[in-house]
């Protein structure tokens, strides 16, 4: 509910004022306007920085045996 005897936001106070001024001030006033912050961006998890890793490969006897088992 909007009161009736609300005072607007923005009033002019001098008449000789141009077009341009008013538009000018209204731009710096919507610039300070606080705006929310965007949403967190998710990395895919195809290009997670872990997964660039390599493990390290089995040595030893049967090293190249037991490379292809999954861990």
């Amino acid at each position: 509910m909007v009161a009736e005897d609300a005072k607007p936001a923005l009033r002019i106070v001098n008449a000789d004022a141009t077009p341009e001024e008013v538009a000018a001030i209204v731009a710096v006033f919507a610039a300070l306007q606080t705006e929310a912050a965007p949403a967190p961006r998710r990395t895919p998890e195809w290009s997670a920085p872990h997964r660039t890793v390599r493990r390290t490969l089995p040595h030893g006897p049967g090293g190249w045996r037991s490379s292809a088992l999954p861990r």
